[in-house]
C-alpha cells in the first residue's frame, strides 16, 4: 500500500484547479478563466486498490497585496511543508523565466514533477523549447506534458506520482472524496458564479459565507452572505430590480444541486464590510 500528499503549485490560472478536478475526476475546485480563483487549499482523495493520494489544489503563488494574499499564500506554505511529492504545473503558454523564478523559490526537498500543462494550445516546437528549458533546471528532471482541461496525458502523471509515492496506510476513509464539509463547496459554487458574472473588481473583493445549512425531507436550505466591501459594488450584485442576485442565485443553485445531489432552496442576501480583505476578524470568520 502506498499513500501520500501530492501538492500542487504554480503560478496563478496554471490550471492547478483543473487538473485536481481532472484527476479526481469529481468537480471539487471552482474554476474560472480569471486569475486568484483558488483561496483555499483543497484536498481530495484519489483512492486505488493499493494507494491514496491526498491531492492538494493552492492558490497561485504572487506577491501578496492584502493580509487576504498573506493568507492564501500561508496555505501554500502549509502545503510545501507536508508535501511527499510536489507537482510544479506551468502553463505552456507562459513566459518559462517567470515560472522559473517561482519554482527556483520553493527550494523543494522531496520528488518533483514539472507538468507541462495546456500543451493542447501551443505548438510542437513551442513545447519542444519549453522541454529543454525546464530540463536545465534542478526541479526538470522529470517532465509531463497534459491538457487537464481536454484530459490529455493525465493518467501519465498519475502512473508518475504513484511512482514516487511513500510506502503506508491510507490516511483518510476511502469512501471519502474530501475533508472539507458541504458548505464550503457551496460557499465556492457560488463565488464561481461571481467570477462567471460579474468583472472587473467585483469577483476579487467579494467572498461568500453560509449562514444556514438545514437538510429537510424534501430539500436543504441554505442561506448564505456575499460580502463585499463598498455599496456601489452591493448595487451591481443585486442589479436592478434584482436582477442580477436572482440570476446569481439561479446558477448557483444549479451548481449545487448536482454536486449534493439534492433539490436545494437558496438564499442570498448582499452585506458590505469596509475593506474585509485587511480587516483580521472578518478573514477568520470567512474561513480565511
Amino acid at each position: 500500500m502506498r499513500s501520500g500528499f501530492v501538492n500542487i503549485f504554480g503560478r496563478p490560472n496554471a490550471g492547478k484547479s483543473t487538473l485536481l478536478n481532472a484527476l479526481t475526476g469529481e468537480k471539487l475546485a471552482i474554476i474560472s478563466h480569471k486569475v486568484q480563483t483558488t483561496r483555499h487549499r483543497i484536498k481530495a482523495f484519489l483512492n486505488g486498490d493499493d494507494y491514496q493520494v491526498i491531492l492538494s489544489d493552492t492558490p497561485g503563488i504572487m506577491k501578496p497585496e492584502y493580509k487576504l494574499h498573506e493568507r492564501m499564500m500561508q496555505s501554500v506554505k502549509s502545503s510545501l511543508e507536508d508535501a511527499d511529492v510536489a507537482i510544479l504545473l506551468a502553463d505552456a503558454n507562459d513566459d518559462p523565466e517567470k515560472m522559473d523564478e517561482v519554482f527556483s523559490s520553493l527550494r523543494l526537498k522531496v520528488p518533483v514533477i514539472l507538468a507541462l500543462n495546456k500543451c493542447d494550445r501551443v505548438n510542437a516546437d513551442r513545447l519542444r523549447k519549453m522541454t529543454e528549458f525546464f530540463q536545465t533546471k534542478p526541479y526538470g528532471k522529470e517532465i509531463i506534458t497534459l491538457s487537464a482541461l481536454k484530459n490529455e496525458h493525465v493518467d501519465d502523471l498519475l502512473q508518475a506520482i504513484l511512482k514516487h509515492l511513500p510506502e503506508g496506510m491510507a490516511f483518510y476513509d476511502p469512501e471519502e472524496l474530501t475533508d472539507l464539509p458541504q458548505r464550503f463547496f457551496v460557499s465556492e459554487f457560488v463565488r464561481e458564479k461571481i467570477y462567471e458574472l460579474f468583472d472587473e473588481e467585483i469577483p476579487y473583493q467579494t467572498t461568500v459565507l453560509v449562514r444556514e445549512f438545514k437538510e429537510k425531507q424534501t430539500l436543504i436550505k441554505i442561506t448564505a452572505d456575499i460580502i463585499v466591501q463598498r455599496e456601489s459594488q452591493k448595487a451591481i450584485l443585486i442589479g436592478e430590480k434584482g436582477s442580477m442576485i436572482k440570476k446569481l442565485g439561479t446558477e448557483s443553485r444549479k451548481s449545487i444541486e448536482e454536486f449534493l445531489q439534492s433539490k436545494v432552496f437558496l438564499e442570498l442576501f448582499v452585506k458590505v464590510r469596509p475593506k474585509w480583505r485587511e480587516n483580521d476578524l472578518y478573514l477568520k470568520e470567512y474561513g480565511y
